[in-house]
């Protein structure tokens, strides 16, 4: 279980998460949604050991990597992060920018298998060769998550990396996270603005505004019951 309790991170006097508390399990999405500014994207790179917090701790699997006075290095957190750039390498090919994040001690012969059941998972297969700047969109969010999995991952952090995308492009994107889920047991945290999207890809949503989490639960709960006006307008509850 990956959790966050009571995070906190202040710019100046500016509290831009505010005693955030949550979990997630493997096998599981969990979708934090809110409008711009809110803080998703702050809260998502504590996570990830990116951003150090003024209060709380993050806890992986029982281990505390993430507090005031300790900050494991990212690489070391059983995790991967999509950003909402990808941040491919454009020099690197396909294959390559898997490569590059697989463990160095594998054989020949386990890289290219663990190389192809990656590719098989994303539908790049054949696409070895190619470069970032010969991928289309999706292809290219599609190496994003191929990266991301080749460090075998215990949780993949997402931010809002399907946000330019057309509907349709999307929606195969979707299912490929949520195939993803289902086959390789990974928790995925994922930051939107989107409500549709939240409401297609979690199990749970996480509603965010002005640095806190208003109200957590599955869309069910969410929609019959939101816990107050914000949530209430913002999920277009009547």
């Amino acid at each position: 279980m990956l959790r966050t309790e009571n995070l906190t991170k202040r710019y100046s006097r500016l509290e831009a998460v505010k005693d955030v508390t949550l979990h997630i399990f493997r096998g599981e999405i969990l979708t934090v949604l809110g409008p711009s500014g809110c803080g998703k994207t702050t809260l998502l790179r504590m996570i990830a050991g990116l951003e150090r917090p003024d209060e709380g701790r993050v806890l992986i699997d029982g281990i505390e990597v993430s507090s005031p006075n300790k900050m494991v290095p990212p690489f070391k957190r059983k995790l991967s992060m999509i950003f909402q750039d990808l941040a491919l390498w454009p020099h690197m090919t396909v294959k390559g920018n898997i490569k590059f994040v697989m463990e160095k001690n594998l054989t020949k012969d386990i890289l290219r298998e663990e190389i192809h059941e990656i590719l098989e998972k994303v539908n790049l297969i054949g696409f070895n060769n190619r470069y970032p700047h010969q991928l289309s969109g999706g292809e290219k969010q599609r190496l994003a998550i191929a990266r991301a999995l080749a460090s075998r991952p215990a949780y993949l952090l997402m931010d809002e990396p399907f946000s330019n995308l057309d509907l349709l492009l999307k929606e195969e994107l979707q299912n490929v996270v949520i195939k993803l889920k289902k086959d390789s047991q990974i928790g995925i945290i994922y930051v939107t603005h989107n409500i549709d999207e939240a409401l297609i890809l979690a199990n749970r949503i996480a509603i965010m505004n002005k640095g806190r989490i208003e109200q957590m639960g599955t869309k069910d709960e969410l929609l019959s019951n939101p816990k107050n006006e914000f949530v209430k307008r913002f999920l277009r509850v009547k």
